[in-house]
């Protein structure tokens, strides 16, 4: 587990990790209207109980930020990591369930699309989301914030190597669907039974050749030939919110 401490801003980045048990949050920097906004806000719960608040003006809490190009909202917060979640142990205890489904990242790096991707995973029912731990951007607080507080209600984890993993993955027997816009097959006419893995590739390149060679289907979103491509968050989300239409309709 990482005891690294770093910091987070915005309203619903520092409001869930607040709210989530399994967070530790050592330290609150924020504006009196902003602590009377929060309590407004969550009148059945003190979450500002046992945390250290730290008042500061705005122009204060600006240079907190001032790096990252991001508005505080008039709150930010010093957080510890949560703990890591082993995938190997995570599929073991959800063994019986089905329908699973993961996202799974290979070379993405931009913390605006990785938060931008984890805020839709949690919005349609995704059960996780794979990345590469070295070139994960785990401490952004554009991440975070991009994120909109999501990061506390999604499974994330972080893997030495995607290939590897996605090989345990199929042992496990998952599907893995790589999207690449010169498949010549729309998602949509694809089988979403059983427990998937849904691998998005960077934001310049796609797939890596051997990550294509490794999938067991690759697919692609059909789009106006007016556009080049969908932004590889916009892409996601089309995605997650039709397989979870197709669970809900189940």
């Amino acid at each position: 587990m990482k005891k690294t401490t770093f910091l987070i801003a915005g309203k619903h980045a520092v409001t869930e990790a607040l709210k989530n048990p399994a967070r530790r949050v050592l330290k609150v920097f924020l504006t009196e209207d902003s602590k009377k906004t929060l309590n407004k806000d969550n009148q059945n719960k003190d979450l500002l109980k046992n945390i250290k608040l730290l008042f500061k003006t705005r122009k204060e809490l600006d240079r907190l930020c001032s790096k990252d190009g991001i508005s505080h909202q008039g709150l930010i917060a010093e957080i510890e990591h949560l703990e890591q979640i082993n995938i190997k142990d995570f599929i073991k205890s959800n063994e019986n369930k089905k329908n699973l489904n993961f996202v799974a990242l290979e070379e993405v790096t931009d913390p605006r699309n990785i938060g931008s991707i984890i805020r839709s995973a949690v919005s349609f029912n995704l059960d996780g989301l794979i990345v590469k731990e070295r070139s994960f951007p785990s401490e952004s607080k554009l991440l975070y914030k991009s994120a909109s507080g999501c990061v506390e209600h999604i499974n994330i984890f972080e893997v030495s190597n995607i290939s590897t993993t996605l090989k345990f993955l199929k042992s496990k027997n998952f599907w893995i669907c790589g999207f690449d816009k010169n498949s010549d097959k729309e998602f949509t006419e694809h089988d979403w039974e059983g427990n998937n893995v849904l691998l998005f590739g960077s934001e310049g390149y796609g797939l890596k050749y051997q990550t294509i060679k490794n999938s067991d289907f690759l697919l692609k979103i059909g789009i106006s030939n007016k556009v080049e491509s969908l932004n590889i968050s916009n892409s996601a989300a089309v995605v997650f919110h039709y397989i979870n239409s197709l669970n809900k309709n189940k």
